[in-house]
């Protein structure tokens, strides 16, 4: 299995490439036009390497774009690629699963590809966390290879999360399902169709 991270071009050591990112970053900023609010704070749980709030924050310039990790070195990694972007506060320690997060409210939250590469209890504490820091109507976006029912998974997915299963049990492809359950105080708004095999789920929170 690839490694998640591989070194940026030379010269930059603090940051960290995710290759997945080149590849959807335009479709989810095309998809986000249509969602994200006009003005405000975005929440971006699990930003990674942060390249995809160093591309956001320019296709989005009226957003202020706020990156967290739980990890140090990618909270680094995002430091260095957002470096002089005036709409990207500096990167938070969140863990998605924590009690309590150090963000006191946000105008929608965004989290890309953590909800299959974490534990279950990972996205329970995503839903939560927005749950406590999103307005009626607010948006709370999910990215990623997602189960559904009805529909034929492909095998790329099935062959993936076979894989995630096998570095770390507590992982795997979530099912629609079953993370629209989980979304206590959110309906499932939108389900969109991405690239890859990958869906964009917008749920809003209702209370």
């Amino acid at each position: 299995m690839t490694a998640p991270w591989i070194p940026a071009e030379a010269g930059v050591e603090a940051r960290r490439h995710a290759p997945a990112t080149l590849r959807n970053r335009m479709a989810i900023a095309d998809t986000l036009r249509d969602v994200l609010p006009l003005s405000g704070t975005v929440l971006e749980v699990a930003s990674g390497s942060g390249e995809h709030a160093a591309y956001f924050a320019g296709e989005f310039p009226a957003l202020d774009w706020q990156p967290s990790d739980p990890d140090p070195s990618a909270r680094v990694s995002i430091a260095a690629w957002c470096d002089g972007i005036d709409n990207v506060l500096p990167p938070l320690e969140i863990d998605a699963a924590a009690a309590a997060w150090p963000v006191d409210r946000a105008d929608a939250v965004l989290c890309i590809n953590m909800v299959h590469i974490s534990p279950w209890e990972a996205t329970l504490g995503l839903m939560a966390g927005a749950g406590r820091l999103l307005a009626a109507g607010a948006p709370l976006i999910l990215y990623g290879p997602f189960l559904q029912d009805g529909v034929e998974t492909a095998p790329s997915n099935l062959e993936f999360d076979d894989s995630l299963r096998a570095r770390d049990p507590r992982w795997g492809i979530r099912s629609v399902e079953a993370v629209r359950e989980a979304a206590t105080g959110f309906e499932l708004d939108q389900t969109i169709a991405m690239p890859a095999n990958n869906l964009l789920l917008v749920f809003r929170r209702t209370e």
